[in-house]
């Protein structure tokens, strides 16, 4: 077992999974999180979506004020981690087509 997966952290996942609303997955982040955890959580997304669409670290930085540490972190994750953020902006993007297309 990977040192962070506990079976704490198993269950925190599985609570998110039975979130079945946007407005539920909000309403639980703002009990569960900081403002600044989620800003920065809603950042390393767009950091990831930026990379995977191109942009380089100047553009991302300068369009999401986020470090260069943390979008070579997110490139890292991206490139060598558990493609999280793969599946994850995949799913994404085919939410983000319009029907019919």
């Amino acid at each position: 077992m990977i040192p962070h997966h506990t079976d704490a952290a198993k269950r925190l996942y599985k609570a998110m999974l039975l979130l079945e609303t946007e407005e539920e997955c909000a309403a639980f982040f703002d009990d569960i999180c900081t403002i600044r955890e989620i800003q920065d959580l809603s950042q390393r997304l767009q950091v990831a979506e930026m990379l995977q669409d191109g942009k380089n670290y100047q553009e991302i930085s300068k369009s999401t004020g986020a470090s260069t540490a943390t979008i070579c972190r997110v490139s890292k994750c991206l490139n060598y981690g558990s493609d999280g953020y793969k599946t994850v902006l995949d799913r994404l993007s085919r939410t983000d087509t319009p029907e019919g297309a």
